[in-house]
């Protein structure tokens, strides 16, 4: 695989002036959640947004006495006013004693800049095979709160799992990372959610959508068997591209899944290989390049680019709409796992993953793609 250089890919994204390229620096790691600090065993499960108004919000689950996705996991938060050079001190968005609250998906109502933060629940005591057995005592359930205030403060999260998960479905999962808020018509403001599940007849990836600004919410389409967490963005031409991991063995593959959905998210396209993003079945993160430019057909992809394990934290720039991916980045060729990317108002790059030295869940760290000025220019 041929890595070009962090100068290339800012120079293809347009991120700064041509001058301010003749010296880059490596990106600095900024480990916000380090595993065994502050009261939790293990960060994991990074979500990274920059509002309108330019705070970044930096979430992830606070696990408190071991690594497991079960027992008693926070919900905790980082935000920062400068683009992420610093951060204030993380604070606990929801903590539900000993059950389980996490896969924080983060999606803005630009309208009225309420910040809408999707998550599911269950019993701490209750485990992933449980559930979906059906030998636990409850099951997974889906909430959402808000913020009016750029995240300093959250509503108590409510329950909406009776409008967004069927009855036959067991285990569930919000993002984990960013929804979309689309900007073309007919679909002009509905807010999206990337979601999966698993029912009947195994795992499928899902959206939800909101028409009202966040205030209700709908289930949509869902793909076919074998895909599971999953990213979504809204295409120049205004289709949707939801693009997933792949999921217990029936998809015989480590590429990235793609499918297209021409309703706004009502519905899918037959799911198919992007043979450009190969993957260790792991989360990963999509976006648009942020621009005011609706036609704009710039995507970015992270995940670890490895066919094998989860390492080589890598970021891909495509110029047509995720057909093809024109240039890539290897961020941190180490251990490395999920990952969340966001468009800032300088026209950098943020990243928020999970990084370390020997084992990938030593720490949630962000790093800031970008150049800077030499000898002072700008």
């Amino acid at each position: 695989m041929q890595y070009l250089p962090l100068a290339l890919l800012t120079l293809h994204l347009g991120l700064d002036d041509a001058g301010s390229l003749a010296q880059v620096p490596s990106p600095l790691f900024q480990p916000l959640f380090v595993s065994g600090e502050g009261g939790y065993h293990t960060y994991r499960i990074p979500a990274l947004y920059a509002t309108s108004s330019g705070t970044l919000l930096a979430f992830c689950e606070g696990r408190v006495h071991d690594s497991s996705d079960s027992g008693d996991i926070d919900l905790v938060l980082r935000r920062s006013m400068d683009g992420g050079r610093t951060w204030l001190d993380r604070q606990v968005v929801w903590d539900d004693g000993p059950n389980t609250v996490g896969n924080p998906c983060v999606v803005e109502d630009e309208a009225t800049g309420t910040l809408w933060l999707l998550l599911t629940h269950n019993l701490g005591e209750d485990r992933e095979h449980e559930i979906i057995a059906g030998t636990s005592r409850g099951t997974r359930t889906v909430w959402i709160t808000r913020s009016l205030d750029e995240g300093e403060s959250w509503d108590t999260p409510r329950e909406i799992t009776a409008d967004t998960k069927l009855p036959a479905w067991t285990w569930y999962a919000t993002g984990p990372g960013v929804g979309v808020r689309l900007r073309q018509e007919p679909f002009r403001g509905r807010l999206v959610i990337p979601c999966d599940h698993d029912g009947p007849d195994g795992y499928r990836s899902h959206v939800i959508y909101s028409d009202d600004g966040g205030a209700s919410w709908t289930l949509g389409g869902a793909t076919e068997p074998g895909t599971n967490e999953c990213q979504v963005v809204e295409r120049s031409d205004g289709t949707l591209l939801l693009n997933m991991r792949t999921h217990g063995g029936i998809l015989q593959t480590n590429q990235r899944m793609v499918a297209i959905s021409r309703d706004g998210g009502e519905s899918w396209d037959p799911i198919s290989e992007d043979p450009g993003l190969p993957e260790p079945h792991c989360q990963g993160s999509l976006i648009r390049v942020m621009a005011s430019d609706s036609g704009d057909r710039r995507l970015l992809f992270a995940n670890p680019a490895s066919t094998e394990d989860r390492v080589a934290m890598t970021v891909r720039l495509s110029e047509d709409d995720g057909g093809t991916w024109a240039a890539s980045y290897l961020v941190h060729p180490g251990p490395s796992a999920y990952s969340c990317l966001a468009s800032l108002p300088d026209g950098s790059i943020g990243l928020l993953f999970e990084k370390g030295d020997r084992h990938p869940y030593e720490t949630i760290t962000f790093v800031r793609l970008t150049t800077q000025p030499v000898n002072g220019g700008s």
